[in-house]
């Protein structure tokens, strides 16, 4: 792993090279390199793994990159390069000249880079976003390999690379070009020898990557590490296996260092075990969270068991670093699959956010400990596979990545690690429990404001999703209360009122809600037919990024994959990052968390048996969510209205400097159990 960055349009841009690549110093201390022109300057900082060949490569073009091709010798070999590693077989294939998109298809493995070629720069990274890559184009145009180091450079508006395009920056007119690439298919399934087949896919997936340098393992006593654990024992190699866990006394033995003892014990593993007591945890945070640019509890809390555990592997000597990560996404591991209608699709999904997610975080943790971090479970031909095993073989009535166990007892794993249940690291760990002491100790109501404290800098730009209901206004408050600046609304109008994708009822609403929280409204009207409404959506939102430069959109989707799949196929394209805080949120958890929060709320349509038009227009309390789960109990209503049962207003809340109050109304009834609430006039007032 390296550290790339350039700036272009700037006349003094060989000096701001140099500041960014202090800031990327981390990434590389084997060698550092400028070249720079009148317009422009372009920076490499070298983590030598294979042979050292300095960066940027120049020739017709200049290539500066952050890679790890596995097949580069084939290449090599193939194309008659004569190229002594895999950066410098990446530059000669690129100065031959041909399609850049046929190139890229050509690699197998992980990479960020950026190529000029005359007047043309490409940035391009890996397809699912393994090496990370950041560019602004605010004054004059740049690219780092970290956020950060853009942001020392005085760059504000910066965007992460979506891995599913390419940027074209032409240096002379200025203009960028998006190349789109198409990401992994589920269709068609494989159907014979799925077991056999994947075993050989994982055995190749951790051989390719076994580096002549010392290496390390991130260990949880899990299936995914312990299966890694295995294969690499089974290849001969030599390594230390890290696990980090919280010690204190006053709590049971964190579950991730009972199993990785165990696991280490039976397999005969060299196990290093790190112990962090609670008050040290502060110590952590103060590096950790600026240094993942994120105060996103749950990136944190893994972070801090990721961070350990490579700040150990530096000391003992590792260049490399190995990870289970991926597994889950491919081979379903979390609720949300088990929970989902088509289990392949709910697959791809997390894997289209893993760059933002889970990528970033571990790539920049691994690079300040100067690893490199290699993630076998992410091998492209692996995934490809994967996503293609019918969801029946993944997920049973009790538990996830039914195949991956199966392959592991077939490998020769132990049972009693083949059937462990999934541990998220932060709980596996305890650092979850002593992030939530402390923040409780300083004074903190949420661990979200608690971590917001450690990190001074940017968080995500997002627009809101809002359709005037309690669930995309109660999502907002979510991503507000973690800090996460909303710079804007969006609203799309339906003409059609039975529309698929957009709430209708109250719709006019929105435009009172965004006063009364002082927040710039994007309206967009529809005429709501299926599919056809989707581009007017993307209308909307492409005005809002570029009229208010968000980076990401947050949506109030519960279970509705319909809606979701279609905003994210959206915000695909546009190259925004997309959240949603309640998906597949306890149903009368959200509702009880709404009126706890501080929300009011009514009901604008209903149209369920066990309701009538009294339900309508009145404040909905904790007594009727009694009365929706007693419902829910009896003929299965959903709660929360997931079903079309009912639409919502919310009227006011914390983030409401007035109430909104409905001075004209009228009920419109169709049958006993199916009627609409107009509002002809509503005000502001004061509350």
């Amino acid at each position: 792993m390296c550290g790339i960055i350039g700036v272009f349009g700037r006349e003094n841009s060989k000096q701001l090279v140099a500041e960014g690549l202090a800031v990327l110093k981390n990434r590389g201390r084997d060698s550092k390199k400028i070249i720079s022109k009148v317009d422009y300057s372009i920076g490499h900082c070298l983590h030598a793994v294979v042979n050292s060949v300095k960066q940027p490569l120049a020739g017709k073009g200049i290539l500066t990159s952050n890679c790890e091709i596995y097949n580069w010798q084939e290449l090599d070999k193939k194309h008659a390069l004569k190229a002594k590693n895999d950066s410098e077989a990446l530059f000669k294939l690129l100065e031959k000249g041909n399609d850049i998109k046929r190139v890229i298809d050509e690699l197998d493995g992980v990479f960020a880079f950026a190529y000029l070629a005359g007047d043309n720069l490409f940035l391009v990274r890996d397809i699912i976003g393994v090496k990370p890559l950041w560019y602004s184009s605010s004054d004059g145009f740049a690219f780092a390999s970290e956020k950060k180091a853009l942001e020392k450079i005085g760059y504000l508006d910066i965007n992460e690379l979506n891995p599913r395009k390419i940027i074209k920056y032409n240096i002379r007119t200025k203009k960028i070009t998006f190349i789109q690439r198409k990401f992994f298919d589920i269709k068609p399934e494989v159907k014979t020898k799925i077991k056999e087949r994947l075993q050989i896919l994982l055995e190749e997936a951790v051989d390719k990557r076994i580096p002549k340098r010392k290496f390390g393992l991130l260990f949880s006593g899990g299936i995914d590490s312990t299966m890694l654990a295995l294969m690499l024992k089974d290849a001969g190699c030599k390594f230390k296996c890290y696990t980090a866990v919280l010690d204190d006394p006053n709590l049971k033995a964190p579950e991730d260092l009972v199993f990785a003892e165990k696991a280490a014990e039976m397999m005969g593993l060299n196990l290093k075990v790190i112990k962090i007591k609670t008050k040290d945890i502060e110590k952590y945070l103060n590096k950790i969270v600026p240094l993942i640019e994120d105060s996103n509890v749950v990136k944190v809390g893994v972070a801090l068991t990721f961070y350990a555990a490579c700040e150990q592997a530096k000391k003992d000597g590792c260049k490399v670093i190995f990870s289970g990560l991926g597994s889950e996404e491919i081979f379903a591991g979390y609720q949300r699959h088990k929970e989902s209608h088509d289990i392949n699709k709910e697959c791809v999904s997390g894997l289209l956010k893993m760059y933002e997610r889970d990528l970033y975080r571990d790539d920049v943790i691994t690079m300040f400990n100067s690893l490199e971090l290699r993630v076998p479970f992410l091998d492209k031909t692996l995934v490809d596979f994967s996503l293609k095993i019918p969801s029946r073989y993944k997920i049973s009535k009790d538990q996830g990545k039914v195949i991956l166990r199966q392959v592991g007892a077939r490998m020769g794993l132990n049972k009693e690690f083949v059937t462990r249940k999934k541990r998220a690291a932060q709980y596996g760990s305890n650092f979850h429990k002593a992030i939530k002491k402390l923040a409780k100790k300083a004074g903190y109501r949420y661990i979200s404001e608690y971590l917001r404290e450690f990190y001074p800098g940017h968080n995500v730009r997002l627009g809101a999703l809002i359709s005037s209901g309690k669930d995309s206004v109660y999502a907002m408050f979510k991503m507000l209360k973690q800090k996460y600046p909303v710079d804007c609304l969006v609203s799309v109008k339906s003409h059609n009122k039975d529309s698929f994708m957009f709430h209708t009822p109250g719709i006019e609403m929105v435009e009172l809600q965004a006063r009364s929280m002082g927040i710039p409204l994007i309206e967009q009207e529809t005429a709501g037919e299926k599919e056809a409404e989707l581009s007017d959506l993307k209308k909307a939102l492409e005005k809002a990024k570029k009229r208010y430069k968000i980076q990401g959109v947050v949506t109030g989707a519960l279970y509705s994959n319909y809606q979701r799949e279609r905003i994210e196929k959206i915000c695909d394209s546009l190259s925004l990052k997309i959240f949603s805080p309640l998906w597949h949120i306890d149903q009368e958890t959200e509702m009880r968390e709404i009126l706890d929060s501080g929300f009011r709320f009514i009901l604008t349509k209903i149209a369920a048996e066990g309701l009538d038009k009294t339900w309508l227009g009145r404040e909905i309390t904790h007594k009727d969510i009694d009365k929706l789960v007693e419902l829910n109990d009896r003929i299965g209503l959903n709660i929360a209205g997931e079903g079309g049962e009912f639409e919502s207003l919310m009227t006011d809340g914390p983030i409401f400097d007035k109430k909104i109050v409905i001075k004209s109304k009228k009920i419109v009834e169709e049958d006993r159990n199916t009627a609409e609430l107009f509002i002809n006039k509503a005000i502001l007032a004061d509350k």
